[in-house]
């Protein structure tokens, strides 16, 4: 692969997703050069389960941006999530190399260094340190030391780990398929990286990324990352109570679940109290209406509510509620469900939009 081009992989639970994109110094921002999707294999709640299934899932949706880029992959960043993360905020202190001169790149390096020093099980691996701010012979609040003066620098850190056996087992797949992994990202950094804006982590903001298997989420305070976790329930739970609640097939379900998300329809169903024909999905099972109250009261709103109850009893655990103002950012597939938006107001009590 050209040295110019990036590739990205997102393994999740409900589809895996490719992008390539160029980068020069003559554009800002990365061109996107090659994109696919395809439905997820070999993954439950963003873990792998079956390392061949995943292997056919990847080079599935990489031979397909590879077509579209016109170029060869043979190395990638990977994106990954689950319940195996994990995250904790930690803090290094180092003495200025040359402190009467100014801090430089190696100080800053040492540091986080210093900060990594951390006690972690032999099964798991760091994958993201965020420095939190630094602080220079006490002052805090800086974001970067760089070229300040000071004898003794400090920083506090928020460091995401993740299971080895996880990250091993993603390293085999893409290693059958020739490629080397780069590195890794946490999904919910990724997604709140791409829909967050700058006045939101300022201001204090949570993302909820709401996949197929599990939550992602991600909290800034003050412009920084200051905890990270993954909930092991998403939107797929909620088409397997679909299937169940109408006894049809997941398949089905889904069909049934995506056309209820469908904003253009969404305010004729939603004055429609009475049954919903469905005759045009042609559902193998020959089902052509149901009850609008029935599937989206009784089935999809207490299955949000218990989802975004999660959420709620995560961020009060790390005692986040009253540091994040600007609310909730939700992306994801399930973020798209009837209702999400308006269940996670009432359920969390914060401001919400979809990312």
């Amino acid at each position: 692969m050209a040295q110019n081009l990036l590739c990205g992989i997102d393994v999740g639970s409900s589809k895996m997703s490719c992008i390539i994109a160029r980068v020069s110094e003559e554009e800002p921002t990365p061109r996107v050069m090659g994109f696919s999707s395809v439905p997820s294999r070999g993954v439950k709640r963003g873990q792998i389960v079956d390392i061949n299934q995943v292997s056919s899932s990847l080079e599935q949706a990489i031979e397909q941006a590879e077509r579209m880029a016109g170029a060869k992959v043979t190395s990638a960043f990977a994106s990954v999530g689950g319940p195996h993360i994990e995250s904790i905020n930690s803090q290094g202190v180092v003495a200025v190399s040359h402190p009467d001169v100014e801090i430089s790149d190696d100080d800053v390096s040492r540091v986080i260094d210093a900060a990594k020093a951390i006690s972690l099980s032999s099964t798991r691996e760091v994958i993201e340190v965020s420095p939190r701010e630094y602080i220079v012979d006490g002052q805090g609040g800086i974001k970067n030391p760089l070229g300040m003066s000071g004898v003794r620098l400090e920083v506090n850190t928020h460091i995401i780990t993740a299971s080895m056996t996880n990250l091993k087992n993603l390293e085999r797949c893409m290693s059958d398929l020739g490629i080397e992994i780069r590195g890794y990202v946490f999904s919910g950094l990724s997604s709140a990286l791409a829909t967050m804006s700058e006045t939101e982590k300022e201001l204090g903001a949570v993302l909820v990324d709401l996949g197929g298997g599990k939550i992602d989420i991600a909290v800034y305070i003050e412009g920084a990352l200051t905890h990270s976790s993954s909930i092991p329930i998403g939107a797929r739970h909620i088409t397997n109570d679909i299937a169940v609640g109408l006894r049809v097939s997941l398949d089905s379900a889904e069909h049934i679940k995506l056309m209820l998300s469908d904003s253009a329809k969404l305010k004729y169903l939603k004055d429609k109290k009475d049954d919903v024909d469905i005759s045009g999905l042609r559902l193998k099972e020959g089902l052509n209406s149901f009850s609008y109250k029935t599937v989206v009261d009784g089935i999809i709103r207490p299955r949000l509510e218990e989802m975004f109850e999660q959420v709620l009893v995560a961020l009060d655990t790390n005692e986040c509620m009253n540091l994040v103002p600007s609310g909730l950012i939700i992306t994801g597939g399930g973020a798209l469900s009837v209702g999400a938006l308006e269940i996670a107001k009432r359920v969390i009590g914060l401001p919400a939009r979809i990312g």
